[in-house]
């Protein structure tokens, strides 16, 4: 049975509010002042509040406040008088479901009411599963390293906030993988998680595309679109790659995030957004800002709780964890009955570098996997490059003029040729190999030099 909670100070009017949702099989529990409310609802925990905004002592407005403070996830209706209709209206933006004039129709008020109790049986469905969602996301974060350990430890700690944060780490480290676990343990986990690649979207595009733009805003603009920024309002946008912005980009992502409001390309009307920023960089932005192509002032706005995550090769024990892992999904996905590796295959396995992370280890055992026509996975299978089997030169036996972005470069052109080759030249089959669109692997290609 529905408990519902009447918060009103006229005596008459709860026990008229309290004899009708009586009648229709609710429990009903009264207060006659604000004082009592939050205490009240801490310890009955009501399913819905039928608030008065003026009562004595403290009054609705100030009740739903400390109400959206408590993360209280209770349907509010709020009672107004008819000349008191933009108070309700106000209260509706701070989170009440709806609000009715006094006098009011009993129909209406128990149809409300309704709706109320039917909506946040939706909303609880919704987080239900948001949370088995979390549950099965945090089963794909494979590992037992203390590093490992580590991150999972600062993402319970961020997540229930709503600090912007920023995660650094080699290209396949998981990034995203760790913001979808930041999103569902947050309180934003029934709405919804957008993730955009900033590096798969035109230059030309790329701020209509975060911002939305108004119909005529420029040639093919037939009608008014929402942005990713609107899209995810309520819950989380994670922007991958946030190296690629623009400049200009930049500027307006910069804006909605001190201001929470944006401005659609070629519209005059800012909007309103409510969104939890979580972006990724495969570099060291410092870097990026000392070379002028990357905002400060941005840089700092973005950098209030960064995430590093750190190689497979700084993982020390977790390669093998994962090669298992994949070894186990690639068995399932080609339908066969691999048990796992030879001594000498998961030695190999160990002992290799793992420059693509574990991208580059899901590719490896799937191709293996393919290969394998037996039980046991064999080193024959496992297409490694020889000269990742031992551990790099330290940095000071490395020459000085090599610098992280060209060593990141090399063997990032490295595992795309190898993959390339592994396809006999079949790009787009290397593109899913290495989880990626056949647009971005030209993009990368290109940036790596493989493409002229």
């Amino acid at each position: 049975m529905e408990k519902i909670l009447i918060v009103e100070d006229n005596k008459d009017m709860r026990r008229i509010l309290s004899h009708l949702i009586q009648e229709k099989g609710y429990q009903t529990i009264e207060i006659q002042n604000g004082l009592e409310a939050i205490e009240t609802i801490e310890g009955e925990r009501p399913d819905l509040i039928i608030l008065d905004i003026n009562l004595p002592g403290k009054d609705g407005m100030t009740i739903l406040e400390e109400l959206n403070a408590l993360d209280r996830h209770i349907a509010v209706i709020m009672l107004t008088a008819y000349g008191d209709i933009k108070s309700a209206v106000s209260a509706m933006k701070l989170g009440a479901f709806d609000y009715i004039t006094k006098p009011f129709d009993n129909e209406e008020l128990l149809l409300t009411i309704q709706r109320a109790l039917y909506t946040r049986q939706l909303t609880r469905e919704v987080r239900n599963l948001r949370k088995k969602l979390g549950e099965k996301i945090h089963d794909r974060i494979i590992g037992k390293s203390r590093e490992l350990q580590e991150i999972l430890k600062q993402v319970h700690l961020v997540a229930p906030t709503n600090m912007t944060v920023l995660l650094q780490g080699e290209s396949g480290t998981g990034k995203e993988l760790i913001a979808q676990l930041i999103h569902c343990e947050s309180a934003r986990n029934a709405q919804a998680f957008i993730a955009v690649d900033c590096g798969a979207i035109p230059e030309s595009l790329i701020e209509s595309h975060l911002f939305g733009h108004e119909k005529g805003a420029f040639t093919g603009a037939l009608e008014s679109k929402q942005g990713i920024f609107e899209q995810a309002d309520g819950g989380t946008l994670f922007l991958d790659e946030i190296m690629n912005l623009t400049s200009s980009a930049q500027t307006k992502f910069l804006r909605v995030l001190e201001e929470k409001k944006l401005l659609h390309v070629g519209g005059r009307k800012t909007v309103d957004v409510d969104v939890r920023i979580i972006v990724s960089a495969n570099i060291e932005l410092e870097r990026a800002v000392a070379r002028g192509i990357f905002r400060e002032d941005l840089f700092h706005r973005i950098n209030e709780f960064r995430i590093h995550l750190p190689p497979v090769r700084e993982r020390k024990g977790d390669a093998i964890l994962l090669c298992r892992y994949f070894l186990q999904e690639t068995s399932r996905e080609f339908d066969k009955c691999i048990e796992g590796f030879t001594p000498e295959a998961e030695k190999t396995l160990e002992e290799y570098f793992w420059p693509g992370n574990v991208r580059e280890i899901r590719n490896v055992i799937r191709r293996a996997g393919l290969l394998c026509e037996g039980k046991w996975i064999m080193p024959e299978h496992l297409s490694l490059s020889l000269e990742k089997l031992e551990q790099p030169e330290p940095p000071e036996k490395q020459k000085e003029s090599l610098s992280y972005e060209q060593v990141m470069g090399n063997v990032e052109a490295d595992l795309i040729k190898k993959t390339i080759e592994q396809t006999g030249g079949n790009k787009s089959e290397a593109a899913k190999l290495l989880n990626m669109s056949r647009k971005t692997l030209y993009r990368h290609m290109k940036k790596t030099g493989l493409l002229p």
